[in-house]
């Protein structure tokens, strides 16, 4: 199936994890998958909706993980790129969600439904162990997440979470408000402001309505802490060429 404007010379569409798959295994699901065109913010499932379809972020499409706490605020688990996938990768779906899962920048997603998926799995030992590696590689970047929340200061984790959306979007405008990156953070807007006022301050990066744009990301690198080098190793040691490299280009 081609899939115009969203998909290589092979006719599959621009997610990293589809790509990786062999041509038969690919097969075995390419009838079943569909693009659609996703807007920011839009939800894909909330918590205890039935998962029975599994979204393909495509291209600089991404969606991400998030859960409410108890004194209302909302907390940003993990983006998910092109690398990967959301909903009913692990469970096969059908099971009730545990998050809401939205989207963060829109763009194409390939829809597959679970049951296809789980098909799939069934007839083919070597497609299963990909998803299985990526199940794998999604627990590294929750818990990897997890330990940078706890270990490192709102500077290096604002830094780290702009550099990941660059690779994941391929931009160095990122479309970012500071009220998203405080939910990125986990923190109130006024930390997240600081931060990027300190950012700016040091010719890192210039502030535009509802978004920013990196000037000097070696710069912004220095400020970052690792965990996103570490969950890329992972997947290159897992899943070799999944993880998004930087192709960051300029919107100038």
């Amino acid at each position: 199936m081609n899939f115009q404007g969203v998909s290589d010379k092979a006719g599959r569409p621009g997610n990293n994890l589809l790509r990786h798959l062999s041509e038969g295994d690919y097969a075995l699901i390419a009838s079943d998958i569909e693009i659609t065109w996703l807007a920011p913010d839009e939800i894909l499932y909330n918590p205890g909706d039935q998962v029975e379809a599994v979204y393909f972020p495509c291209e600089n499409s991404v969606a991400c993980f998030v859960l409410a706490m108890d004194d209302g605020r909302e907390l940003q688990v993990e983006l998910i790129g092109r690398e990967g996938a959301l909903g009913g990768v692990v469970s096969g779906g059908r099971l009730p969600a545990f998050s809401r899962m939205t989207v963060r920048f829109g763009g194409p997603f390939a829809r597959l439904p679970a049951a296809r998926l789980e098909a799939a799995r069934n007839k083919s030992p070597a497609l299963a162990n990909i998803f299985d590696r990526y199940a794998d590689c999604l627990l590294a970047q929750i818990l990897q997440g997890s330990a940078c929340n706890a270990a490192h200061s709102i500077e290096q984790r604002a830094a780290k979470w702009i550099l990941t959306t660059m690779g994941r979007t391929q931009r160095d405008v990122v479309p970012l408000s500071h009220e998203q990156l405080s939910t990125m953070l986990g923190v109130g807007r006024s930390y997240a402001s600081r931060v990027i006022i300190g950012f700016r301050a040091q010719g890192i990066l210039e502030t535009r309505r509802m978004e920013f744009r990196v000037l000097d990301e070696a710069s912004l690198r220095t400020k970052a802490c690792t965990c996103d080098e570490t969950v890329r190793s992972h997947f290159a040691e897992l899943l070799p060429g999944v993880y998004p490299m930087s192709e960051v280009r300029s919107a100038s």
